[in-house]
């Protein structure tokens, strides 16, 4: 079935020599734990041949390969006409037979690792193989009628993003696009009775207003018309033509402004808010749903792996000690030999020499929690000057590292953005930025002095590269700027404004360290893998409403300088415009006469901000049923896609601001602190120590406390921040501590047979999140 991982027909004992089938073992074990790590869905057969197949299918220069022709197909559009930069078609089209060979050839791949019967079942691969079909159908079309002159429609470019959607490493996009589909049932009957609304609002309107005479400030006839009532009510529920909607019948008579505002109060807030509830309602429904199946596929994996595996020793089947070291290392290939060992002496608590299987079922978490190495560094000046550096030096060092001196750079930064604020015209606030760069630069300097620079500029201390870059640059900026202007030759302004900007950065610093500020900061960071995938979302339903806007309306709008002084300047090249307040406010670069410009268009209608004027002048240059599209655009991403956001932003918060440290992430702290090698998070900050810097290879050997302290010497460990875990690790995280450890679990076909009415485990951390 599509999205499992179905064991195919194996090998049996004896066909091969017991090493190769050691290995092959080992390989398919390894290949079910890297999917339960990364929470895989693929299906793959279990020949030696396929497994190897699989591997570099899910290899990073494949999936890396894969983004690329995809990023290069939708990026076409800004090369085909109407093109924002112009290629010859023989190009455009040469390119995507390419990418299409790409899309196919990892189609092919995809086919010789998976079942047969389970490829042809995949709605995905289907998708893929009429997708490429339909576009060189076109390709061959368009290229024909074009060589004979006959102007035509591209129509297949609407279906690129399909490749987006459908190959396997997009699952994110498809889970999201499973909610919309879900959630449109019940979406489907909130809008037909909010249609409804609006439309007896409207009939209102055109008996309450429609034989008064009244008109509007262009001078057209008020509510006269049905179907323009229905429009202009509808875009009134997003409040893009309040209150000018309403003046014409306030105007006339103030007791009409209570049909608008109960209009409003029941439509815009009342609708608007039940859109909201069940759109969140039935996403977190389809989302337990979601997190229920991936649980429990992960639990089935890596029962898979261990029952390959598995040895008895006594009464019970194990994983020995070196297959589990020689497992480990094959799904994460560049672990170190440190981390090995502490996560072997996590799984082996007794240190029997094997692993049980209660432990071997999370070693998928283990390797999924990022345990950072630390390596302790004597400072240069130490070594060169000992005496000096730890006797002299030491009030400066405890000034650094005190909280105070955080605090006192935390208020100059802010004393430095009043400065930003004020007139920089004046001497005294230009100098004082001299002054602010000093201290910068000193405090960088005495942070240098007390803390190791090689730890200072560890891989992850970002902002202490943050604030040195800025520095700098600042510094650069700030000397270039002084110099072209004592030369009196040049201002540049925009060297300056770089200055200013770059310090203005800074606060970012401030922020975080306000734990206040710093939780939603953390919650932020734990949603933004997951913002991504809504991204990818946004980007297609963008990129389809793009291609379809610029085959209806290119053309029809053009953008002239301001210079220009000709007649079509005035009314964007399209004599339908004018005295319209398209073109009187001045809208002609609001145009689909390239890709970006049409996003850019879709943009300002998401924000809804003069939705009826921009409506209403494409409507003038072709046809009243043009307001359909931006009607459809609206429904499509306003109401659905960012309610859908919003619903993933509230569940977001509820799970972060209510979950604790997994019990995977307890017992590896407990280890590093039985060990006496562990380090709290606050103990790093400010380059104390480095962290992901193995230099030294080294394990745990023998209990002997003196020789395991030797061997540690200098190197230590811990846990790295919890902000780096993802909403669905945290969610999975809620479902897998109610699963009991012996538990085996549905078998495959009840776990992708779940549905949102399946009983499954009561979990009170997710019910109560909301």
């Amino acid at each position: 079935m599509p999205g499992t991982c179905l064991p195919g027909p194996r090998l049996q004992p004896g066909d091969l020599p017991p090493a190769v089938e050691e290995e092959q073992d080992l390989l398919l074990a390894a290949a079910y734990v890297s999917d339960a790590q990364y929470n895989r869905n693929v299906p793959f057969e279990t020949s030696s041949q396929a497994i190897r197949l699989y591997y570099f299918y899910n290899h990073w220069t494949m999936r890396g390969a894969t983004y690329f022709f995809i990023f290069v197909d939708l990026s076409l559009a800004l090369f085909e006409e109407p093109a924002l930069f112009p290629l010859p078609f023989l190009v455009t089209s040469i390119v995507e037979v390419l990418c299409l060979t790409a899309f196919f050839g990892r189609l092919v791949h995809f086919a010789k690792v998976t079942p047969q019967m389970v490829f042809w079942k995949d709605t995905k691969n289907i998708c893929i193989m009429v997708t490429i079909v339909l576009t060189l159908i076109d390709l061959i079309t368009y290229g024909s009628l074009k060589a004979a002159g006959i102007h035509s429609v591209r129509w297949s470019r609407a279906l690129r993003p399909v490749f987006l959607i459908n190959f396997p490493e997009s699952r994110q996009i498809r889970r999201t696009f499973r909610s919309i589909r879900n959630t449109l049932p019940d979406i489907l009957y909130v809008f037909l009775l909010f249609m409804f609304s609006v439309l007896i609002f409207s009939l209102m309107g055109l008996k309450l207003f429609g034989d008064r005479g009244l008109k509007t400030v262009e001078g057209s006839p008020y509510f006269t018309n049905i179907l323009e009532i229905v429009f202009k009510l509808y875009v009134l529920v997003t409040t893009a033509n309040s209150p000018d909607v309403m003046m014409p019948a306030y105007e006339f008579n103030w007791w009409y402004s209570l049909y608008f505002i109960t209009y409003i109060i029941i439509n815009t807030y009342i609708f608007m808010s039940v859109f909201l509830a069940v759109i969140y309602n039935n996403y977190r429904k389809h989302l337990k749903n979601e997190i229920l199946k991936l649980a429990h596929l992960k639990r089935y994996k890596m029962i898979q792996a261990f029952n390959i595996l598995k040895v008895k020793v006594g009464t019970e089947f194990v994983i020995k000690e070196a297959q589990w070291k020689r497992l480990a290392k094959v799904v994460v290939p560049d672990i170190s030999t440190s981390h090995l060992e502490l996560l072997l002496r996590i799984s082996d608590e007794g240190q029997k020499g094997h692993v049980d299987k209660t432990n071997f079922l999370r070693l998928a978490d283990l390797l999924n929690i990022q345990v950072v190495t630390i390596s302790i560094k004597r400072h240069p000046l130490e070594a060169w000057m000992p005496q000096v550096y730890q006797s002299a030096s030491l009030l400066v060092q405890k000034m650094v590292q005190h909280r105070i001196f955080v605090w006192v750079y935390d208020v100059i930064i802010l004393i430095n953005a009043i400065f930003i604020a004020l007139d920089e015209k004046i001497a005294f606030i230009s100098s004082a930025e001299w002054i602010f760069l000093s201290l910068y630069i000193m405090e960088i300097l005495l942070k240098l002095y007390t803390y190791e620079p090689r730890t200072y500029f560890g891989r992850k201390q970002f902002w202490n590269w943050f604030d040195m870059l800025i520095i700098i640059a600042a510094l650069v900026a700030t000397v270039a700027n002084t110099t072209i202007q004592s030369a009196r030759k040049y201002n540049s302004q925009q060297i300056l404004d770089i200055v200013l900007i770059l310090r203005i950065l800074r606060l970012l610093r401030v922020i975080v360290s306000i734990q206040r500020f710093r939780v939603i900061v953390t919650t932020l960071i734990n949603i933004g893998p997951t913002m991504l995938t809504f991204g990818g979302l946004v980007l297609v339903v963008y990129y389809v409403f793009a291609i379809i806007g610029m085959e209806a309306f290119h053309g029809k709008v053009r953008f002239f300088d301001p210079n220009f002084t000709v007649p079509e300047a005035l009314v964007c090249g399209n004599p339908a415009l004018k005295d319209s307040a398209f073109a009187r406010d001045r809208y002609c670069r609001n145009n689909f006469n390239d890709l970006a410009s049409s996003l850019i268009v879709l943009m300002e209608l998401t924000v809804v901000n003069h939705f009826l004027l921009l409506a209403g002048g494409f409507a003038l240059v072709t046809h009243q049923a043009a307001k359909l599209y931006f009607i459809s655009f609206h429904v499509v991403v306003v109401i659905l896609v960012v309610n859908i956001f919003t619903a993933f932003i509230l569940e977001a918060f509820f799970v972060a601001y209510s979950l604790e440290k997994s019990e995977v992430e307890t017992a590896i702290e407990k280890k590093i602190q039985e060990l006496g090698v562990g380090v709290q998070e606050e103990d790093v900050k400010d380059g104390k120590l480095t962290d992901n810097k193995d230099v030294k290879d080294i394990g745990f050997s023998g209990d002997d406390e003196d020789h395991k302290r030797k061997a540690l010497k200098g190197l230590y460990f811990r846990i790295a921040s919890r902000k780096y875990r993802t909403v669905d690790t945290l969610l999975q995280q809620m479902f897998e501590s109610e699963i009991a450890p012996e538990d085996e679990g549905p078998s495959l076909d009840e776990i992708l047979n779940f549905s949102t009415c399946d009983m499954y485990p009561e979990n009170t951390n997710f019910e109560n999140s909301a």
